[in-house]
């Protein structure tokens, strides 16, 4: 007679392909338990768009014009620059370190930057009588414009977006702008790094002179 068929049955064979650890003593085998699967995690920087660049004019445009208050009370316009190179650097708080030490740069060369036709002025939104401490506290030189209205400074693009810890806010970006004896934009530093930069500044204006 033919032999039947035997049918598996399918808790013995899944029991079968578990993977199982047999102790010594003839006790009863032991399931050892599958590890789940992991979800990765996204990454910490993802959806971070690009860096938004100031708004602002660019190299070789005609100088934004301006008039702002300045130390003493006075005004201090574009206008008051005609015919000379003009160095403005715009920084982001009086009688901070930072700043401090690139107003006295500027202030220990401004008789060089003069001999090669050049002027200097320092422009943040301090009041005017901060930018008057400022300046008597540190003897600085060179006029110091108090543009609280943050008027020149959007229009110079000195004034936007900063992060610090973690957090946002809007304040001025440390920038310098040399703008020629026509009134044209020669050239602009954005994201300032402080040590060298007086002196970068006018080895800027020797090119800008000898060109």
């Amino acid at each position: 007679m033919p032999s039947k068929s035997r049918r598996k049955n399918p808790k013995s064979e899944s029991r079968a392909k578990s993977p199982v650890k047999l102790p010594a003593g003839g006790a009863k085998p032991v399931k050892i338990a599958q590890p789940k699967p992991q979800k990765s995690k996204p990454k910490a920087n993802a959806g971070t768009g690009p860096r938004r660049e100031p708004a602002g004019p660019s190299e070789g445009q005609k100088a934004p014009d301006f008039r702002v208050t300045r130390d003493g009370g006075t005004h201090v316009a574009l206008a008051d620059f005609t015919g000379k190179n003009l160095v403005i650097f715009f920084y982001p708080r009086a009688d901070t370190p930072g700043c401090t030490l690139e107003a006295l740069d500027f202030t220990r060369l401004a008789t060089s930057f003069a001999k090669h036709n050049t002027k200097i002025l320092g422009v943040s939104a301090d009041p005017q009588k901060a930018q008057e401490r400022f300046r008597d506290k540190h003897r600085l030189s060179i006029p110091l414009g108090a543009d609280e209205q943050m008027t020149m400074l959007n229009a110079y693009g000195a004034w936007g977006e900063k992060s610090m810890y973690g957090k946002k806010f809007m304040g001025v970006l440390r920038t310098t702008v040399l703008i020629d004896a026509r009134g044209l934009i020669a050239k602009i530093w954005r994201s300032v790094k402080v040590a060298g930069h007086a002196d970068d500044a006018l080895f800027a204006v020797k090119t800008l002179i000898k060109s």
